[in-house]
C-alpha cells in the first residue's frame, strides 16, 4: 500500500527530528569533552597522547560530584580497551595514588613538584585509561551536603560509581562500545568486584545506550575476605622471621579471626605482631623502613596537587573545597560504616557470568600478603588446570601462577604492596596478558 503524502511529510519530519536530536546529543557531549580537555600540567613533558579532567555529577539535590583524569591511548585509542583503576584504603586517591606514584602516565618525581612520563612502562599504551576518585570527599571529589557521608559503604560506593560511568560515557560516547576492564588495588578488592556487581546487574535491566562492555577485572594484593586476611597476616610474618615463635602460637590459640570483633585477649596477643608496624615497612617487609613506599615523593604529591596552577590547569576545586587534597581522607575511612566480611560470593558470581579475573599478589606485602590471598582463592573451591607455575619477564622469573577454573593468581616477586610502584615493567607485561586474554610465559625469551 503506497503512503500518501501527508503520512510521508510526517515520516521525513521525524526522520529529522531524531537525527537533530542525535545531533544535538552528540554536540553537548562534545562541548563537555572538549571543556574537560587538559592541555598541559605544571612540569609535563610533551607527549603524544590527549588527556581529559574534571566532574561528572553524580547527585544534582546533594550536589555530589565525582574528580576523574582519563588518559587516551598513546596510538590507535579507538582500538583500544577502556581501563578504569580504582585505589583502595577505604578514602585513598587513585589521582594521587594510582597516577601520580603507580600507573602514571605521569608519576610526581622524588624531590620536587613535577612530573615525568614513564615512557618505557606506560599503561595507556595498551589501553585507554580512566582514574575516579570515590567517593564524595576522597581526593577531588565531593558532595555539598557536608554534615552527611552517605556513600561511606561499599555497596553505596558501588552505585554512585556505577552512576559515574553511566554519566561519564554521555561524555565520552565513542567509548561506550569498547571493551571496559576494572582494576585496583588492596581495598579495591572490595570495590572492583562489587561495582562490577552492579554493572552486571544494571546491564539487565539497562537501556541500550546505558550498557557497560564489562570484560574483566584485575585486582593487585586485594582485601577480599576478612578472616583469611587476618590469618594470613599473622602466618606470613610468622613464615618471614618477623614473629616469635611464642608470639605466634599465643595469638593462633587466643584469637578466632572469623568474629567481626576480636576479643581483649586477642587484642593482647596481637600486640608484638602491631608493633611491626612502627619499626619495618610492612607494605615492604624487605624495603627501608621510611613511613609507606616513598615517604617523600607522598608528600611532594600531596603539595603537588594543592598546587593552583595545578588545580586549575585539571579543572579540579572548582566548587574550592573547604579542606586541602590529601593522598587518604581520614574523614571517609573514619566515617566507613559497613563493609563486607568477604567478596568471594560475588567473586563466584562473576566467575558464572564469565568475567575475566586475575587476582595479583606482590610476594613482600605484609600487610595484604600473598598468605591472604592464597587462602582467600582456596576458599572458593575451584578447579586447579595449572598449578604453580613460574611466569617469566625476559630472562628472569617474574613470579609464580595459578590457573583456576575462571580466575588466574598471579605473584609478583620481589613487589610490595602497590605492585606498579616495585614492578612498573612486569605490571605492564601483566596488563598486556591480561587485556589480551593471554596466559604469562613460562620460559624466558
Amino acid at each position: 500500500m503506497k503512503s500518501s503524502p501527508a503520512n510521508s511529510a510526517l515520516c521525513l519530519l521525524l526522520c529529522l527530528l531524531a537525527i537533530s536530536s542525535s545531533m544535538a546529543s552528540s554536540t553537548g557531549a562534545g562541548t563537555a569533552r572538549m571543556a574537560d580537555r587538559v592541555v598541559r600540567i605544571p612540569g609535563q613533558p610533551p607527549v603524544g597522547f590527549r588527556q581529559y579532567a574534571g566532574y561528572v555529577t553524580i547527585d544534582e539535590s546533594r550536589g555530589k560530584a565525582f574528580f576523574y583524569w582519563f588518559f587516551e591511548a598513546m596510538r590507535k585509542p579507538t582500538e583500544k580497551p577502556l581501563v578504569l583503576w580504582l585505589n583502595g584504603g577505604p578514602g585513598c586517591s587513585s589521582i594521587g595514588f594510582g597516577e601520580a606514584q603507580e600507573l602514571g602516565p605521569f608519576i610526581v618525581q622524588k624531590g620536587k613538584p613535577e612530573l615525568i612520563s614513564l615512557v618505557y612502562d606506560i599503561i595507556c599504551a595498551e589501553s585507554n585509561l580512566l582514574f575516579l576518585d570515590s567517593p564524595e570527599g576522597v581526593g577531588f571529589s565531593y558532595s555539598n551536603v557536608t554534615d552527611v557521608l552517605g556513600d561511606h559503604a561499599t555497596d553505596c560506593s558501588a552505585i554512585s560509581s556505577h552512576k559515574f560511568l553511566i554519566n561519564w560515557f554521555k561524555k565520552f560516547p565513542q567509548y561506550k562500545n569498547h571493551e571496559f576492564y576494572l582494576t585496583g588495588e588492596s581495598y579495591a578488592g572490595h570495590y572492583v568486584p562489587q561495582l562490577a556487581n552492579v554493572i552486571l546487574d544494571e546491564n539487565k535491566k539497562a537501556l541500550k545506550e546505558d550498557h557497560i562492555n564489562l570484560k574483566g577485572i584485575m585486582i593487585f594484593n586485594a582485601a577480599i575476605d576478612d578472616e583469611t586476611q587476618s590469618k594470613g597476616m599473622i602466618d606470613f610474618a610468622y613464615s618471614h622471621a618477623l614473629l616469635s615463635d611464642q608470639a605466634y602460637h599465643k595469638i593462633i590459640q587466643t584469637c578466632d579471626f572469623s568474629k567481626v570483633n576480636l576479643s581483649d585477649a586477642c587484642n593482647e596477643a596481637m600486640t608484638p605482631y602491631n608493633k611491626l608496624y612502627n619499626i619495618i615497612d610492612m607494605y615492604s617487609i624487605y624495603s627501608v623502613r621510611c613511613g609507606g613506599v616513598n615517604p617523600c615523593q607522598q608528600i611532594v604529591v600531596t603539595e603537588y596537587f594543592n598546587r593552583r596552577d595545578v588545580q586549575e590547569a585539571l579543572h579540579a576545586n572548582v566548587t574550592n573545597l573547604p579542606y586541602a587534597f590529601s593522598l587518604c581522607s581520614n574523614a571517609v575511612s573514619n566515617a566507613w560504616n559497613e563493609s563486607a566480611q568477604t567478596i568471594l560470593p560475588i567473586i563466584k558470581k562473576l566467575i558464572h557470568d564469565q568475567i575475566r579475573i586475575w587476582v595479583i599478589s606482590g610476594d613482600t606485602d605484609g600487610r595484604v600478603p600473598v598468605t591472604s590471598t592464597r587462602y582467600a582463592l582456596n576458599r572458593l573451591g575451584l578447579n586447579i588446570t595449572e598449578d604453580w607455575t613460574q611466569w617469566y619477564h625476559y630472562n628472569q622469573v617474574g613470579g609464580w601462577t595459578i590457573y583456576y577454573e575462571g580466575l588466574t593468581f598471579v605473584t609478583v616477586r620481589r613487589s610490595g604492596h602497590q605492585v606498579p610502584t616495585y614492578a612498573p615493567k612486569r605490571s605492564l607485561q601483566l596488563f598486556k596478558h591480561f587485556l589480551a586474554n593471554k596466559k604469562l610465559p613460562t620460559s624466558s625469551f
